[in-house]
């Protein structure tokens, strides 16, 4: 590759003393993956070359079979090569996005365990994890992927717990929730290679407000998204998202609280409208359509997984909130996508 891609003019400048080689980045594309994520990692290192106008990252995008791949978006990228053998030293990002239990075939796979097994450090970009998951190379790391995502993995992997940090940096692998977590994952890494001025001056490139912070959360605090900083209320919220599995009868939710029922039923009424009972029921559907979506598993599985103790009961209520039962719903898009 020439010069001229890896370094381009600009008005802005910044002096970086190194005579070090470039650090190396590969990008696994994969169907559907998401394209904020992969372009919101990329543009920090093309920001951090332009501003010192020295070639301190290079970096790579591969596909399984060197054909274009379309995004989530509809975007179809071009990659530079198909997946081949790399320098050991480079650290390898799995891009992933949409139904990320399907996009990594056998070679892909065989291609991520082959490269750890040789000390590559390897990464996943917002569901790249599942990836990562399916080729058994997470191990006891800590790792993360977006939030919307976690459940389905969660049922897949059950052993293995994602953070909900916006991204993870161990010694082997490296990974972010997506979006513009990735510009945070990517200021962190250039911050260790070549100082924290030079990281600020690329998080302003982006116009990016720094999180500073990895184990910030994903998603905007409970009480912003409800509108309320009632103890009680948030308490209440957390313990049902922590038993979507087993549902609490709404006394022993209660109990559990400490407050009445009358209590429990004027919170949610003032700050949700609507009833305890609904909330509940409307987090575990939220839990179940994600399933859907995003696994294999069956309707009765989805249906234990979510509390639900029949499939009749689940589709009573799936198409009540979604306006088709689960099953015509998968079915409806299974024939979209073909």
């Amino acid at each position: 590759m020439t010069q001229a891609k890896f370094i381009q003019r600009g008005a802005a400048s910044f002096s970086v003393d190194t005579s070090g080689p470039a650090k190396v980045f590969y990008f696994v594309l994969l169907p559907k993956m998401t394209m904020l994520a992969f372009s919101s990692a990329l543009e920090p290192l093309r920001i951090a070359n332009q501003l010192s106008q020295k070639t301190l990252y290079e970096w790579y995008t591969m596909t399984p079979d060197g054909a274009p791949v379309t995004c989530s978006n509809g975007v179809t990228i071009t990659p530079d090569m198909a997946l081949d053998t790399i320098p050991k030293d480079a650290t390898v990002f799995v891009c992933s996005g949409v139904e990320p239990g399907k996009a990594a075939s056998a070679d892909v796979l065989n291609w991520i365990r082959r490269n750890h097994r040789t000390g590559t450090q390897m990464g996943g970009i917002c569901t790249g994890a599942f990836a990562l998951a399916q080729a058994g190379i997470i191990g006891k790391s800590r790792f993360t992927l977006h939030w919307e995502n976690q459940p389905a993995f969660s049922e897949l992997f059950p052993d293995l717990v994602p953070t909900q940090n916006l991204y993870e940096i161990e010694d082997r692998l490296i990974t972010c929730g997506g979006g513009n977590a990735a510009t945070d994952l990517m200021l962190d890494l250039i911050e260790r290679d070549h100082g924290s001025d030079i990281a600020l001056v690329i998080a302003d490139m982006c116009i990016h407000k720094r999180s500073n912070d990895r184990s910030a959360p994903q998603k905007s605090s409970l009480s912003v998204a409800i509108g309320s900083r009632n103890q009680k209320l948030l308490h209440a919220i957390q313990v049902m998202s922590q038993t979507v599995e087993e549902p609490l009868p709404l006394l022993d939710l209660c109990d559990t609280l400490g407050i009445s029922r009358r209590q429990l039923e004027r919170l949610f009424k003032k700050y949700t409208h609507q009833s305890p009972t609904q909330f509940y029921y409307g987090l575990r559907l939220e839990r179940a359509h994600a399933l859907l979506n995003e696994t294999n598993l069956t309707i009765t599985e989805i249906a234990a997984a979510t509390g639900f103790n029949s499939t009749s009961h689940l589709a009573r209520q799936y198409r009540s909130k979604y306006g088709v039962p689960p099953n015509a719903f998968r079915k409806a898009w299974g024939a979209g996508q073909g």
